[in-house]
């Protein structure tokens, strides 16, 4: 008996540096924040030692992406300036790129001169966008010149405003109203490796958030590789009345579902656990009995 068709075993691929870079089999996004305030581990790093040691440890475990932010977008977040975001970023790209020249490096942000500045200077491989251009006009352009992939995240307003009382008649609709529009814009503009990411906790109540992974195989009708971002997230910790440093066996349970509903990459603070769950996950996907109507 073949092995069904389903979305989860169907090829998605983003051409990356200079090749294929394939996500029939789901990858691991994990996430360095160069930051001292994002929910999780704002200012855990606090010398380029310590991130050299840190990213070593998540290449040895099973990175596949490396995802850099110097922007924290947690709830309520300070804005910081365009120049305190890449003076936060040159030190440790200059360290990766010399340290871990293979690793695939993405960068979180929202603004089209970082993005620009990045890429141009150190061959960053991805942009991701929180804002899918929202929150810079000149993004879409800018990504279309640079022709390097791109991940736009659906948010419902900024970072210091995401967490006031965000009303959706329909969130599973209205995302993917969204994402159908952004699709089209950078189609028109020839840009054609890009990544979504429905945005788990920006601008989306609790109920939201599961409306949203409940129907995660929706977003199938689009053709594009989706990422996921769940881990240690108060969808988990505010349920289950613990804390993020509570969340890891709640991230493992989500990012199962996830992945089970078509997610090709997760965006993670834990390799280890995550590179777990996508085995196991494949192993079951891929457990079919030849003989079970034998």
């Amino acid at each position: 008996m073949e092995p069904k068709d389903t979305f989860f075993s169907k090829k998605r691929s983003i051409k990356c540096k200079g090749e294929i870079f394939d996500l029939s089999e789901p990858k691991i996004m994990g996430i360095l924040n160069v930051t001292p305030d994002s929910f999780f581990d704002g200012g855990r790093y606090k010398s380029l030692e310590d991130i050299q040691n840190h990213v070593n440890e998540m290449i040895i475990e099973g990175c596949d992406i490396l995802d850099i932010g110097a922007y924290s977008s947690r709830p309520g977040a300070e804005m910081i300036t365009e120049k305190e975001e890449l003076n936060r970023l040159i030190p440790v790209l200059e360290l990766i790129k010399k340290q871990f020249p293979d690793i695939i490096i993405s960068v979180d942000t929202f603004r089209s001169g970082i993005a620009k500045h990045v890429v141009t200077h150190f061959n960053v491989d991805i942009i991701n966008d929180i804002s899918s251009g929202d929150m810079d006009k000149d993004m879409f352009q800018t990504i279309a010149e640079l022709n390097v992939p791109y991940i736009m995240m659906h948010m419902k307003g900024t970072p210091q405003t995401m967490y006031q009382n965000p009303e959706y008649k329909n969130v599973v609709k209205e995302v993917m109203e969204y994402f159908s529009q952004k699709v089209q814009q950078l189609k028109l503009i020839g840009v054609s490796d890009f990544i979504i990411d429905p945005g788990f906790g920006f601008g989306k109540t609790i109920e939201h958030n599961y409306q949203l992974l409940n129907h995660l195989k929706d977003f199938r009708i689009f053709e594009i590789p989706v990422l996921v971002g769940l881990s240690r997230k108060s969808m988990i910790f505010k349920t289950l009345n613990t804390t993020p440093e509570e969340s890891l066996n709640g991230t493992s349970v989500l990012n199962t579902l996830a992945l089970l509903g078509g997610a090709n990459i997760l965006r993670v603070h834990d390799i280890k656990e995550a590179k777990e769950t996508i085995k196991l996950v494949n192993k079951f996907s891929n457990a079919f009995v030849d003989d079970w109507y034998d």
